[in-house]
């Protein structure tokens, strides 16, 4: 299992808000679902946009390019362009702070 790094404070996210996060040089959109975290990598399987700028309807991301959704929880594609899903992180919620590992 890949290490967790501290990606932000417990409070720091409320319920429907996102922030752009940098693992080991790979960017991760982190979300807060309803007081649920959870994480996936920031590009769109279709063309590579930037998820973390998208808008965030409940648990679902709109990618801000061509309009592709994705399940945060799940990392499914929800429509069209996009087919496949995207990379889904383990996420810890602790006293001292939100915690992602990500996995290769």
């Amino acid at each position: 299992m890949a290490s967790l790094t501290k990606v932000a404070e417990p409070n720091e996210l409320a319920p429907g808000d996102k922030k752009l996060v940098e693992i080991d040089g790979r960017a991760i959109a982190l979300f807060n679902v309803e007081g649920s975290f959870h994480a996936i990598d920031d590009i769109c399987t279709h063309d590579g946009g930037p998820l973390a700028e998208g808008e965030l309807f409940g648990r679902e991301i709109m990618c801000p390019r061509h309009g592709a959704r994705f399940d945060v929880v799940t990392g499914r594609p929800l429509c069209m362009p996009a087919v496949e899903p995207v990379a889904v992180h383990l996420v810890e919620l602790r006293p001292d702070g939100v915690y992602v590992a990500i996995e290769d």
